[in-house]
């Protein structure tokens, strides 16, 4: 924040960056499918917004993380916000380090950087979800950074079943109900295609 050279280096690093155009994989589709028959919230921690583009509602979408498509005016009383396109553009027109063009502010992605916390009102309703789940799934984390790792022991304490897809062990593995070490892109499906078949609870 404090460092102008960091900063332009960082816009540059974010216009170019691959996640802009990424596609959304098998699993990604998965979940979206699986929202026809069930009633889903995703909570993610990624950024890339590809549960959106591959077809999950974005209200049922919560960005634990932020995203890296939008970008905030970080005074605190200003409040602007716009689009990582807007701010490419100012980029490739000359300026290295776009300043807010309402207040004269630092900008930055609208995404949760080192060092700061969660927005509360994000992770209260990550918490509400979590105790309302009858099935949780915790897809493709390590389950290791907080307050995102210990919505499993939440739903868990609320009475949800806890399904772990992970390649490697995590430390709430002992409180799951099962565990996936297959490839997501491979899990997911299947897993969708059980809990779709199940009839729902009354």
């Amino acid at each position: 924040m404090r460092d102008p050279q960091l900063r332009e280096r960082s816009w540059n690093a974010r216009r170019n960056n691959p996640a802009r155009t990424a596609e959304p994989n098998p699993g990604h589709l998965a979940l979206a499918e699986l929202e026809r028959h069930r009633s889903v919230r995703i909570l993610t921690q990624n950024v890339d917004r590809l549960h959106v583009k591959a077809g999950s509602s974005p209200r049922k979408v919560l960005e634990l993380h932020g995203n890296i498509f939008e970008v905030l005016c970080t005074h605190a009383k200003c409040g602007w916000t716009g689009t990582l396109d807007e701010i490419a553009a100012r980029v490739d027109a000359g300026e290295p380090d776009p300043k807010c063009e309402r207040c004269g502010g630092i900008l930055k992605p609208a995404t949760v950087m080192f060092g700061e916390f969660l927005d509360e009102d994000v992770n209260g309703r990550a918490g509400q979800f979590a105790r309302a789940a009858a099935v949780f799934l915790a897809v493709g984390t390590s389950l290791r950074v907080h307050p995102a790792a210990g919505l499993c022991e939440i739903a868990v304490a609320a009475g949800a079943d806890l399904v772990i897809v992970n390649n490697e062990p995590t430390p709430y593995d002992d409180l799951a109900t099962e565990l996936v070490r297959e490839p997501i892109s491979e899990a997911l499906p299947a897993l969708v295609a059980e809990l779709s078949r199940v009839p729902r609870q009354v």
